[in-house]
């Protein structure tokens, strides 16, 4: 799970916390830039929601047993001055291998391969507040469109579909994360970022990312048979015949599995293990 930005006003931070609360997992990966600092210092708002989530995160470490692993982000990158850490059940870290019997996972935020936040952070940061303003300009639009009657629609996944330099950005983007596994020797690499959910072959290397909890509402999930599926938020509440909270609707991940996967009866998903 990656890129939950608590302290924006469209972090959906209740949906994030109630899928975690009803997934049974060895493991939580938190996949960077789940507390959003640039916002924060930008007149963002920590709410209760806000809160809940982190306590969610807590209960499972103490009633559970589940292990944490927290990976910085860009957006809070203030966590570099306390890597690597650990206490207890939970470990800041700047990147993670997941071992599998089919091979290893590098898990890593993926801010290291965006340009703009590497090496113009000023930019970065403004086009941050650029993002943020797009999802107010959202918000009012959806409400409009709900009022008539019709589904939500996202402003920046259709920017993101229409702008040819992003369709190149994220190209660029995902094979150099494909070219950074196969040196690191992993068959396989997790990531976040770029806010666009994915589980693709890119060339010989099983490229996932995780989407966010500000539009896609999406995670990544390995089962049983340690397979990985990107399964939404409204997936996961239909598999487990839970009431979603909100009005907002998840990205649709249907066509994104690079390959046939067993999926869990609604019963077993209590036995899932996230990422």
């Amino acid at each position: 799970m990656s890129d939950v930005h608590l302290g924006m006003p469209d972090s959906k931070a209740v949906q994030a916390a109630h899928m975690l609360r009803h997934t049974q997992c060895e493991r939580v990966i938190l996949n960077g830039d789940i507390i959003d600092v640039w916002a924060l210092k930008s007149g963002g708002k920590w709410t209760p929601d806000h809160t809940h989530f982190v306590r969610t995160v807590l209960k499972k470490m103490e009633r559970e047993g589940t292990e944490v692993i927290y990976l910085r982000g860009n957006h809070d990158d203030i966590l570099e001055r306390f890597l690597p850490f650990k206490v207890a059940g939970l470990s800041l870290a700047e990147e993670y291998i997941h071992e599998t019997p089919q091979g290893n996972y590098l898990v890593v935020h993926g801010d290291g391969f965006d340009h703009v936040t590497t090496n113009h952070i000023w930019l970065a940061k403004v086009g941050a507040v650029g993002y943020d303003l797009l999802l107010r300009v959202n918000r009012i639009y959806n409400a409009y469109r709900r009022w008539r009657g019709k589904e939500g629609f996202s402003l920046s996944r259709w920017v993101k579909a229409k702008v040819k330099q992003a369709i190149g950005f994220v190209g660029r983007y995902e094979e150099q994360l494909q070219n950074l596994a196969r040196w690191r020797g992993c068959q396989g690499i997790i990531c976040g970022h770029i806010h666009t959910p994915a589980d693709k072959m890119i060339g010989d290397i099983h490229y996932l990312n995780s989407g966010d909890w500000v539009e896609s509402m999406t995670a990544i999930i390995e089962h049983e048979d340690h397979s990985f599926e990107v399964l939404s938020y409204h997936d996961f509440c239909t598999r487990t015949g839970r009431e979603p909270k909100g009005t907002v609707s998840s990205v649709d991940v249907s066509g994104l599995a690079v390959r046939p996967l067993a999926l869990p009866a609604p019963a077993d998903v209590q036995a899932l293990k996230a990422a």
